[in-house]
């Protein structure tokens, strides 16, 4: 008996669950699904361009397991394609990884999934509405990526170029 799948960590969750050739009814298509893992090691590998190494890190899993799941998703794409085939994005295993933030201000904490709502340098301190804070880590230590600082404006650039 094989091993059940370990759970992955996705940043991002699509709005859109459904691509389909243009003027055919969906009723006259067949279907590929595409889970959620799946599309985010497209979106990871060739989208943001990462190397295989750093997506498995970011999705918790090792790099030959990131590299099974990125070739079958390339897999299932390019069938849906070539085959005019519906892409259906849904299920698999994983959990939506969480940004943690502190506010310098009046001390709140707060959490907010990835890849939903605005990104983290338009937020402001859900308690006291200011924008002096910055991300932290599970433990509550400062993120490395992207600490704001007090005069924020270089940091804060490097927030909106990752997309964070």
């Amino acid at each position: 008996m094989s091993r059940p799948p370990k759970c992955r960590w996705v940043e991002f969750i699509p709005r859109l669950t459904l691509f389909k050739p243009a003027g055919v009814p969906q009723r006259e298509l067949q279907e590929v699904c595409l889970t959620v893992e799946e599309l985010e090691a497209v979106r990871l590998k060739d989208l943001l361009g990462l190397e295989q190494e750093a997506c498995a890190e970011r999705m918790g899993i090792s790099r030959p397991t990131f590299h099974r799941i990125l070739t079958a998703a390339r897999a299932k794409i390019a069938e849906a394609l070539v085959g005019g085939k519906a892409l259906r994005v849904e299920g698999g295993h994983f959990r939506l990884v969480e940004r943690h933030f502190l506010c310098r201000d009046c001390g709140h904490r707060w959490d907010a999934p990835c890849s939903q709502g605005p990104p983290g340098c338009q937020l402001a301190c859900p308690q006291c509405g200011s924008q002096n804070f910055y991300r932290v880590d599970e433990e509550g230590k400062p993120y490395p990526c992207c600490t704001r600082a007090r005069d924020g404006e270089a940091e804060a650039d490097r927030c909106r170029q990752a997309g964070e």
